[in-house]
């Protein structure tokens, strides 16, 4: 679901492969967050100029026009090719699902959206219809040897299409898809650099799920790993890290706006102490802390100058339907306002 005004990009398609420059050095273990590295040893993406086309019309429509805040919102997971002409990968786990969700309650808010998503993955509005417990055709009945919306589902779908088309004709949700850790990073950076000129009006919700491995191009095989590399019935992969880029987004890429980094744990004892370590070694506004066994009911708030501070919902609001984020989001608004009224003082 692409508004029609905006171009298709299609992520999930490998590349054009070229050969690989045996010649780059290894990443030593001291230098694996050497940001600068990464990115001289690592090809952009070929589509990143029409990218830029997109975004500076976005973003100039809103600078000149509306006066829109926006917000950057990353939403899905990034994939680790293990091949250079790509058959096989490591993946995330992550469908979307808060960014998505998180994208439309700022678009309710009146902010406009730059929705940085893996490609087909969850996307704001159409994700009511998507996956299998919500099968789009289920919502049609035949009448008469034509296809209609099924009454008992049409004020919902009228609800749902109304704001979609207020988004798309106020221009105000830009699409832009990844695939990779490695187009994510590069799409990441120059959106960031972009939205400058927004300073403390830009927000970045920072939603994906980014790899913290992946193999370097100097390492990646041409073609399709064959079954006979493997040794004894075993084959193995030796990953480098990726490149912690927050503190890098913090200093030099943005200018000046509200940063929110997503923590996800399973061990509830160590999830505020992580947030809390995040924001000591990158320096930005917030982070969200999650479990994952209770992503949907509950969050934690945590920053250097509030209390932590959690937002939950009751298990009959979680059975009624009721979306976390829509206590989420304007939270988040109340703190980006502080936050604009702070630098201007």
């Amino acid at each position: 679901m692409t508004p029609a005004h905006q171009k298709n990009f299609h992520t999930s398609n490998p590349e054009e492969a070229t050969a690989i420059n045996r010649e780059i050095p290894e990443f030593a273990a001291a230098q694996i967050s050497d940001e600068d590295k990464y990115f001289a040893n690592h090809k952009p993406p070929s589509y990143l100029p029409e990218i830029k086309e997109e975004l500076d019309k976005f973003i100039k429509y809103h600078l000149e026009n509306t006066g829109k805040r926006i917000a950057l919102v990353t939403s899905g997971g990034t994939t680790v090719p293990l091949e250079n002409n790509t058959v096989r990968f490591i993946d995330n786990f992550s469908a979307g699902t808060r960014g998505a969700t998180s994208a439309e309650y700022f678009l309710e808010n009146g902010y406009a959206v730059i929705f940085l998503h893996r490609e087909f993955s969850l996307l704001p509005y159409s994700r009511h219809y998507s996956h299998s417990t919500n099968c789009f055709l289920d919502y049609m009945t035949e009448v008469n040897g034509k296809i209609e919306i099924d009454p008992k589902y049409s004020e919902q779908m009228l609800h749902v299409y109304r704001k979609y088309h207020e988004a798309q004709d106020s221009n105000s949700l830009l699409l832009i898809p990844y695939t990779t850790v490695n187009q994510y990073l590069y799409t990441l950076k120059l959106i960031s650099e972009e939205l400058k000129p927004c300073t403390n009006k830009a927000l970045f919700y920072l939603a994906a799920a980014v790899s913290d491995f992946f193999i370097p191009q100097s390492r990646m095989p041409q073609h399709k790993i064959q079954s006979s590399a493997a040794t004894d019935g075993e084959l193995v992969i030796r990953l480098a890290q990726v490149p912690k880029f927050l503190s890098r987004l913090v200093e030099n890429w943005s200018s000046g706006a509200m940063i929110i980094s997503f923590k996800l744990e399973t061990d509830s004892s160590i999830l505020i102490k992580k947030a809390k370590s995040a924001l000591e070694r990158y320096h930005h506004q917030l982070v969200i802390g999650n479990l994952l066994q209770t992503r949907k009911k509950e969050v934690v708030f945590v920053d250097l100058e509030h209390d932590d501070h959690w937002v939950r919902l009751t298990d009959e609001e979680v059975a009624n339907g009721k979306e976390i984020e829509s206590e989420m989001i304007p939270a988040v608004i109340t703190l980006h306002n502080e936050w604009i009224k702070k630098s201007l003082a």
